[in-house]
């Protein structure tokens, strides 16, 4: 071995030019390779630091009804099926091991009514305890305008993308109730326009749930205008609004509903809505003194107890887990636990239930891993070509050393040493560039307010991370690239024989 390394280093002396070739090829690859491997990593990092902190947590419950596990931006607003078992969701929540905190919220699309027209808008809202919000997502966002609303109160949270596409369709700017125009803070269109800009302290919406007639049209007073650290632009689609009156834009049962004197038939059958509700009057005719599908919430005016949010619908549990839990325990033994409550209920993690956004670190990862074998394919062949004719030039050499006994095997380890040490020094200095890259970006603060950058970023600032399988599978696929560069010359080189050597000579 030490002989091979000795005659390898003595030939890469002697053509340095080559060697310089084919070295800046590797120190290339292996930079960019270990630079996109930080870039996927930190991306991927960030991206489950702003969904996972910001907006989701780490797990979701949702109804055994769900079709699909995509809950966020789910496709064309198709309505998320309410969870009615919120009660015995709690106490499991409670007594798992695994879960740290958990919210449950309402989230489904409502459509935005214009007392002046009647063409009608959307927005997606999503039904909260707000206090209970601030502490499962501390500082995921700021109100810029107006004030967070205060518990029990009736209100409305606009993000400033939501308030920016009300205006591209209104041509209404938003303002908290007692707040003033903030110019700063206008589109560039709506300044334009300062003179005749309608202005509106408050939104009327009207819920889309699956039976459209129990839906009623509610007017929400806007407390405030927030704004989310990052992705803006995705999360800044959901107004948020108290779950009690959430429940109600909805038709969705409410805990005031629950609170009432009702029977639990009663409760049940007020729980129901949609095709559920229509599937209890299938042609059979009810029998006498059966009781009424749904009671009118003006009649349900006795109270037994103080009304608890828990007893109403919800679309949503977010569920966050304790510091090093993993998921894939977590998430079989919170499923079982909850079937064997009776909870009509499964929990799915952050990625299924965000959908393309939780795919998005896969999508990118691959169409880099695609870059960088397309960059390693050009340079095997480059590398194969200059060692092939590098071999070629030396056959007088390597048939002297076959003739003085000098084994097939060594001329093939002879080139493949020289292929090794270039790789050793030029691809680890280019791994040790790309990692130095990777520590030095974070420093610059390189920040964006474009969404499909803070994808890529994994936030608003760009910080690209390494570890140490990042930095072992660039090696690995450095080694990779040496072994496949070599192969052909080391044939090449191996086929040399004396007599081909003095007939050459």
């Amino acid at each position: 071995m030490k002989l091979l390394l000795t005659i390898a280093w003595r030939n890469l002396l002697r053509h340095r030019g080559k060697s310089l070739v084919i070295g800046a090829i590797l120190f290339t690859g292996a930079f960019l390779m270990t630079l996109g491997n930080g870039v996927v990593s930190g991306m991927a990092r960030g991206l489950e630091k702003n969904v996972i902190d910001g907006f989701m947590g780490d797990l979701v419950i949702i109804s055994d009804a769900q079709k699909s596990d995509n809950v966020l931006l789910n496709m064309m607003g198709s309505n998320i099926e309410p969870i009615t078992d919120y009660k015995l969701i709690r106490p499991v929540l409670a007594a798992s091991p695994h879960v740290q905190r958990w919210l449950p919220a309402g989230k489904n699309m409502a459509m935005l009514l214009d007392e002046n027209t009647d063409a009608p808008g959307f927005a997606y809202l999503l039904g909260v305890d707000f206090a209970e919000y601030r502490r499962m997502f501390p500082g995921n966002f700021s109100v810029i305008e107006g004030s967070y609303p205060a518990p029990g109160e009736r209100a409305l949270l606009i993000p400033t993308f939501a308030r920016e596409e009300f205006y591209n369709y209104y041509n209404i700017w938003y303002l908290p109730e007692g707040g003033a125009l903030v110019k700063e803070n206008l589109k560039k269109e709506a300044l334009e326009h300062l003179d005749s800009l309608a202005l509106s302290t408050s939104v009327v919406m009207m819920g889309m749930s699956g039976g459209m007639n129990t839906t009623s049209d509610i007017r929400f007073p806007v407390r405030g205008i927030a704004r989310y650290g990052a992705l803006n632009q995705i999360f800044g689609h959901f107004c948020l609004v108290d779950i009690e009156s959430y429940r109600e834009c909805l038709g969705y049962f409410t805990s005031a509903d629950m609170a009432a004197q009702v029977t639990e038939e009663e409760k049940r059958l007020l729980s129901l809505e949609g095709g559920d509700l229509d599937a209890l009057f299938g042609g059979e005719e009810l029998s006498a003194g059966a009781a009424p599908a749904a009671a009118p919430r003006a009649a349900l005016t006795e109270r037994s107890a103080p009304a608890d949010p828990a007893d109403g619908v919800y679309n949503l549990v977010f569920v966050r887990l304790r510091p090093g839990a993993a998921y894939k325990p977590a998430l079989r033994d919170l499923n079982a636990a909850l079937a064997a409550a009776g909870a009509r209920v499964r929990a799915v993690t952050w990625n299924a239930a965000s959908g393309p956004i939780g795919s998005m670190a896969l999508i990118i990862k691959s169409a880099l891993f695609i870059f960088v074998t397309l960059l390693f394919s050009v340079a095997v062949i480059i590398i194969v070509n200059t060692l092939t004719m590098a071999a070629l030039e030396r056959a007088s050499e390597i048939g002297m050393m076959r003739a003085v006994g000098a084994q097939k095997p060594f001329i093939a380890g002879m080139f493949l040493g020289e292929t090794a040490v270039l790789s050793a020094l030029f691809g680890g200095a280019g791994i040790l560039a790309g990692a130095l890259a990777v520590e030095l970006i974070p420093l610059l603060e390189i920040s964006t307010k474009n969404d499909m950058l803070q994808l890529l970023y994994g936030g608003d600032i760009f910080r690209p991370a390494l570890d140490v399988y990042g930095v072992a599978l660039a090696a690995l696929q450095l080694a990779g690239v040496t072994l496949a560069a070599a192969l052909y010359p080391m044939k090449v080189s191996a086929a040399i024989t004396p007599l081909e050597a003095v007939s050459r000579d």
